[in-house]
């Protein structure tokens, strides 16, 4: 039976997942980082082998050799095979790892085997309905960024994407963003009292972001800002295991939304509220760029939502209440898309769109 093999290559780890033809996942393996960016060929040619082979071992229990490269005038195992690669950002950077991932699993360049950024996993539930021909991914974790997606001739074709730009430029709707702007907001209400005279409502996430930063008061949330970062290989002895000095100066911003999720959406928090409603109308202003936002469409690649699917991944919008805040926002600005979709794990997404689309090619 055909095996289809999706890889999803990440700064952190690879992840790798292997479906029959049925869409059924029958194989999972992992390795270490295989971000291109920061890796040469053969370290992130290694680092997918070993998640590969992983996979191959539970997919194969019973064969006799799981060795790859994958020899010449030997089958491959995989009918075909999709790569998202994080770094790998431009043409030239997915041409310099083409030719060993060839080599490594046996299928020449070409239909079928895709290589391209990682975010373009997240446009594989386009292939799973077939009325739609484009596809929104929002990733929203840390960072965040969007895309637009178009289906040519059983090709994912990338449109264009907005944001992107890491935690000190941009990022809005990320985790940092979430953060600052929670940060940002707190300040911002002392400012107001001191002009005013009046002090703003009681928050119960103002109380626990001065908690968190181990201060009563908001104009000493500077301190724990500020602090310059630890050093990795002697941490500051003299903080206790919960100061968020200890933490680097990104992390201690990126950390807060679980407390301003748990102060919105199970307290009704109002400050918390307040601080989502800016930051996602931040990146819906940005996927509204990719749906013309009243733009006339002169090069054919704005996106009509009523075609298309709008894909979620990322940590925040695992959150079903921050994605619905999300929709809810674009849906105010008179865009609504017939399918939603949460991309929980990349790999097996892919994998089980790769083997839907190998499925309707044969049935054309």
């Amino acid at each position: 039976m055909p095996l289809y093999l999706c890889v999803d290559c990440g700064g952190t780890k690879t992840a790798t997942v292997i479906s029959d033809s049925s869409g059924t996942i029958v194989g999972r393996g992992s390795g270490g980082p295989s971000n291109i960016t920061y890796l040469s060929v053969e370290a992130f040619i290694s680092a997918i082998t070993e998640a590969i082979v992983e996979a191959l071992k539970s997919a194969l229990p019973d064969h006799a050799d799981y060795s790859l490269p994958v020899a010449d005038g030997k089958e491959s195992f995989f009918a075909a095979a999709w790569f998202g690669v994080s770094g790998a950002d431009s043409p030239s950077a997915i041409a310099k790892v083409t030719p060993a991932i060839s080599s490594l699993i046996g299928i020449p360049a070409g239909p079928n085997l895709a290589i391209a950024n990682d975010t373009h996993l997240l446009a594989a539930p386009m292939r799973m309905f077939r009325e739609v021909t484009h596809a929104i991914a929002v990733i929203a974790g840390t960072g965040s960024i969007a895309v637009s997606f178009k289906e040519v001739a059983g090709k994912i074709d990338e449109l264009g994407r907005v944001g992107g730009w890491g935690w000190i430029l941009g990022d809005e709707g990320g985790g940092y963003d979430v953060g600052r702007e929670t940060l940002r907001h707190i300040l911002r209400e002392e400012d107001l009292a001191s002009v005013t005279g009046k002090p703003s409502p009681p928050s119960k996430l103002r109380d626990r972001v001065l908690a968190r930063f181990g201060v009563a008061h908001p104009m000493e949330i500077f301190g724990g800002v500020y602090h310059g970062d630890p050093n990795a290989t002697s941490p500051d002895s003299s903080f206790a295991a919960d100061d968020i000095r200890r933490l680097p100066r990104e992390k201690r911003i990126s950390c807060l939304p679980r407390l301003v999720f748990a102060a919105a959406f199970d307290e009704d928090d109002w400050l918390a509220k307040r601080i989502l409603a800016t930051c996602v109308g931040s990146l819906a202003s940005q996927v509204a760029v990719l749906l013309g936002d009243g733009e006339k469409d002169t090069e054919g690649k704005f996106v009509d939502p009523a075609k298309a699917v709008i894909s979620f991944g990322g940590s925040l919008v695992g959150n079903e209440s921050y994605r619905q805040l999300i929709l809810d926002d674009l849906a105010g600005r008179g865009y609504t898309f017939p399918h939603v979709y949460f991309v929980e794990d990349a790999a097996a997404t892919g994998a089980i769109a790769l083997a839907a689309a190998n499925a309707s090619q044969a049935d054309n």
